[in-house]
């Protein structure tokens, strides 16, 4: 039975390994806020656990659902440097190793909106992949108010703060109120063996007067 299910997770891949499928990532945050006029990386990277072999991979942006193609190029293999043709001004690849990012220069507000990284492995028999990487161009980027979080975390300081007082004001208290009640059980101590002696003194004197006279 287990060697059924060892040729099954083998073999359910198309005859190799399960994580042979090529990815290309835009990596974990998929977009970026860049000023108008200057210069911004598309990121984008590929992963094949069974390698590549004249790896196609090219750049498009969409342009109002028509996709214009922005760069294109081959990678023979991993250790190759890529043949790669711009089709696009200002445009500069700056990919290697398993890297494919591009730059774009001098960016103007048409350049904004989405950006497909695609990525083709012969060794796949014909699977093909792709990731998004969207740009927004701004007049200015905008500063971030951090007035509520100030004021959140000064509140909650505050709070804190106003709490550990407390805390050391109950401390003390409860000392000083414990040293009193201390003193007082020793003056009562004290006072209950002043009287016990002045009793015992006054007892005695009693019964000597008490005596009988001998006739």
């Amino acid at each position: 039975m287990l060697k059924h299910i060892l040729v099954f997770f083998l073999f359910s891949c198309g005859g190799a390994w399960c994580c042979d499928a090529l990815e290309m990532s835009v990596g974990k945050i998929p977009f970026v806020e860049a000023v108008n006029g200057s210069t911004v990386l598309l990121p984008c990277s590929y992963t094949s656990c069974i390698g590549i072999k004249n790896l196609y991979f090219n750049w498009q942006f969409n342009d109002n659902g028509t996709m214009q193609k922005v760069c294109e190029g081959v990678i023979p293999s991993e250790t190759a440097e890529p043949h790669v043709s711009i089709n696009r001004e200002r445009v500069e690849f700056v990919g290697k190793a398993n890297n494919v990012s591009i730059l774009l220069w001098n960016i103007t507000f048409e350049d904004g909106g989405k950006y497909t990284c695609f990525g083709h492995n012969p060794k796949e028999k014909g699977k093909n992949h792709s990731a998004i990487f969207t740009l927004y161009v701004v007049d200015e980027l905008k500063v971030v108010d951090n007035t509520l979080t100030i004021i959140i975390a000064s509140a909650v300081g505050g709070a804190i703060g106003l709490l550990m007082a407390f805390m050391l004001l109950k401390n003390f208290t409860l000392y000083v109120i414990s040293k009193i009640e201390e003193k007082n059980k020793e003056c009562l101590v004290s006072s209950s063996g002043i009287d016990n002696t002045e009793n015992v003194l006054s007892g005695t004197k009693g019964d000597s007067k008490a005596t009988p006279k001998k006739a």
